[in-house]
């Protein structure tokens, strides 16, 4: 399984592509993130940020990204044009984000890469995963990025089960693809393009591309004879 199978990276993240191959596993992207800032970010520019922003460590902050009065962002991180960060964001090392995105009120953000025009407007926790362009993650939605039993995790195929060696990986959204609102993405889950997953239920594994993740249907029971 290939990362160009589910993105592209845009233009915008050009001058990261050589660390992220569209022929690696897409999970394989997640261990060039600290790398490719460490190159990109040798000399950074301090950001202008309101004095309720706290602003720490190597950041890079586009002149056009729109900033609250309140968040914290922990550096290494690059932030690009057109991005609105709002109020209470928490983004704490190892983030790429694209052009005309939104981190919203209340999100944390950690070992990610986010591509043009992701959206994670409310509540959303974002850790040890990739977002493609135009994903979408509804209030409250969290990607889930540690075992329960701490174990490596391991990403459930149609083929089977594929080890990753990562202790820490939240998902993989494709370019388009929803979350609904309250949904739990598990470790290790796969979302193809433009595939969604229905509001307050908890997913894990592969969703195809173009398909639809529902909670399982309840049946009503006929009534009984007493």
């Amino acid at each position: 399984m290939k990362a160009s199978e589910f993105f592209a990276l845009p233009d915008s993240l050009a001058v990261f592509r050589a660390f992220f191959s569209p022929d690696a596993a897409p999970w394989d992207w997640l261990g060039q993130i600290a790398p490719a800032l460490e190159v990109h970010l040798n000399q950074p520019r301090p950001p202008k940020a309101p004095p309720g922003v706290h602003v720490e460590g190597r950041v890079h902050i586009d002149p056009s990204v729109a900033l609250p009065d309140h968040a914290t962002i922990i550096g290494p991180v690059w932030i690009g044009a057109g991005t609105e960060i709002r109020p209470g964001a928490f983004i704490r090392g190892n983030v790429i984000v694209g052009e005309e995105c939104v981190l919203g009120n209340a999100c944390e953000f950690k070992n990610c890469l986010l591509m043009d025009g992701v959206q994670a407007p409310h509540f959303n926790y974002v850790g040890d995963s990739i977002l493609g362009n135009r994903a979408h993650l509804g209030a409250g939605a969290i990607c889930s990025n540690f075992r329960l039993d701490h174990r490596e995790v391991a990403v459930r195929l149609p083929t089977g089960l594929v080890d990753t060696g990562l202790r820490k990986f939240g998902a993989i959204l494709g370019d388009g693809a929803e979350v609904g609102c309250n949904a739990v993405l598990n470790p290790g889950t796969l979302l193809g393009p433009r595939s969604l997953v229905m509001p307050a239920i908890a997913f894990g594994g592969f969703l195809a591309p173009s398909t639809v993740a529902r909670a399982r249907q309840e049946v009503e029971l006929a009534p009984r004879k007493v």
